[in-house]
């Protein structure tokens, strides 16, 4: 036979001479566990600027604009809810991070409760299309390696960005035909495939 009132009383005393489970916030900080998920954070150093994180985020606290060739991207902690998706997606796994922060409260206005990086985007050096963010062609040719020099547009990119050939920035030529020559310059896949058919 079970003695309920035995247990809970064991369980009493039990407490009274350890004390409270319970932290003691908020006079001493709380420290929460390992895999807590807080509050997200963009590391712009790792971040490529892809928006994969923009199109997974249900509660919609992140959100992209390509702005004057570039990229920014708003991270409103007031909106987020601490789900997880933006790390889980992200294309280097180290862009966007959640943090063990738990503690969002403020005095100060609501508009504030915001993080935001800025990208410099890549554009069609024909008809001024984007392409794609500065950081995400060059991720994706270290990734690629030597098999990045089969893509033109990616071998002409590395090369330009440790110093080994001399690219102008801004050079357009709207509504001019695309030849041959054309196909050695940082162009969309439309203007691309333009200048493949024309040679």
């Amino acid at each position: 036979m079970r003695y309920p009132k035995l247990r809970e009383l064991k369980e009493a005393i039990r407490a009274l001479l350890k004390g409270p489970y319970t932290s003691k916030f908020p006079f001493k900080p709380h420290e929460p566990f390992e895999r807590f998920r807080g509050k997200p954070y963009f590391y712009e150093k790792d971040c490529v600027g892809c928006g994969a994180c923009v199109q997974v985020c249900p509660a919609r606290a992140i959100e992209m604009e390509d702005v004057a060739g570039e990229r920014i991207l708003t991270l409103h902690w007031d909106l987020c809810i601490f789900c997880g998706q933006c790390q889980a997606n992200c294309l280097t796994a180290k862009g966007i991070m959640l943090s063990r922060e738990f503690d969002l409260a403020t005095t100060g206005k609501r508009q504030e409760l915001y993080q935001q990086i800025r990208k410099e985007l890549l554009l069609c050096e024909c008809c001024g299309e984007l392409i794609a963010p500065h950081d995400q062609i060059l991720w994706a040719a270290q990734r690629l390696g030597p098999l990045a020099f089969a893509n033109t547009s990616l071998f002409l990119f590395y090369l330009a960005n440790i110093n080994l050939i001399y690219k102008e920035k801004g050079v357009e030529r709207k509504g001019e035909d695309l030849n041959r020559s054309d196909r050695f310059r940082f162009l969309c896949p439309r203007c691309r495939r333009e200048a493949v058919l024309k040679s």
